[in-house]
């Protein structure tokens, strides 16, 4: 099978504090604290030199420059164009407090705690969206309608989402296995080959036991995918492909919801795309699927009542 190439992962170009928020996990603890400060101090780019952001932050003006050529730019003043370009300088604070998010307070209304929710979850699909590589999206789909055997990985809350993929994708016909239990999930990665799919689904990027299972799969021949938030996560660094999520806001961290619906999103569309792969196929085993199951589910409310009159009727004619 010929080689799997795909480009190298971007950060997110969507905007400083997604940017922030992407990289901040992996950067030196020296630019961590330059991050971790901006996203506290908002209007800071606008109102400080590079010297004394480096003073406040206790780095150097050097820190700064590598800090804001990690982000994409080509140093402090392109920077801070950025920042002033994209939250304007008369409400950069309360636009900036608005694009990171705040925590819930005790006394918020449920209008209020709803309209959050929705604009967090909406910006973190609208975001995914327009950063994902629809090129690279077709070739993973291409591989897994073309496998023997798919494999995917997911401990903890992950482990929902990889049994989700596995049973769309077990229904269309492709022979997909998740594993939650580490050893379990290892013996199958050991006996892939080149001719499987395995897929790492971890939104941090760092669960060890994802990590581990994706790497022996990638070791026996298997294509390696990763899905997580984090470009520079060592479960992205070590796959084949990486596709990578973006979550705007974090509320309820560890176990955002946000970050659940847009991986959903993510494996919804590898879902489409193999099913269009093997379209026919595809179409087949849902209509099997459908006919074995129809026994078991309740008739809707407009289907008894016909069936109801139905009965009535012969009943009368039989009279």
């Amino acid at each position: 099978m010929p080689a799997f190439t795909t480009p190298s992962v971007a950060v997110p170009a969507t905007g400083v504090v997604s940017r922030i928020q992407a990289k901040l996990p992996d950067m030196p603890a020296a630019m961590a604290k330059i991050g971790s400060y901006l996203l506290e101090h908002p209007q800071a780019p606008l109102e400080l030199s590079i010297m004394e952001l480096a003073e406040k932050t206790k780095t150097s003006p050097a820190t700064v420059t590598r800090f804001c050529r990690l982000l994409g730019y080509a140093g402090f003043v392109p920077f801070r164009v950025s920042i002033a370009s994209e939250v304007g300088r008369s409400d950069a604070r309360e636009s900036w407090k608005a694009d990171i998010g705040r925590a819930f307070g005790p006394d918020d209304s449920a209008r209020d705690v709803l309209s959050t929710l929705v604009n967090a979850h909406t910006r973190s699909l609208q975001e995914t969206a327009s950063i994902m590589d629809l090129a690279l999206m077709n070739k993973i789909a291409r591989r897994i309608a073309m496998s023997s055997h798919v494999d995917i990985y997911g401990i903890g809350g992950s482990a929902v989402m990889a049994k989700e993929l596995q049973s769309r994708l077990y229904r269309i016909g492709i022979n997909a296995h998740h594993w939650s239990e580490v050893h379990a999930g290892l013996t199958s990665a050991a006996i892939q080959d080149t001719n499987s799919v395995a897929i790492g689904i971890s939104n941090t990027g760092r669960t060890e036991e994802t990590l581990q299972m994706l790497r022996e799969a990638g070791e026996a021949g298997a294509l390696t995918v990763a899905l997580s938030n984090n470009p520079g996560s060592p479960l992205a660094d070590s796959a084949d492909a990486s596709i990578i999520t973006s979550v705007h806001e974090q509320f309820l961290q560890p176990d955002d919801l946000s970050a659940k619906h847009v991986q959903l999103l993510v494996l919804d569309l590898i879902y489409l795309l193999v099913a269009q792969v093997n379209f026919a196929k595809s179409t087949s085993k849902l209509a099997a699927s459908a006919r074995a199951v129809s026994p078991h589910r309740r008739p809707t409310r407009s289907a008894r009542a016909d069936a109801g009159a139905h009965r009535t009727a012969r009943t009368t004619k039989g009279r």
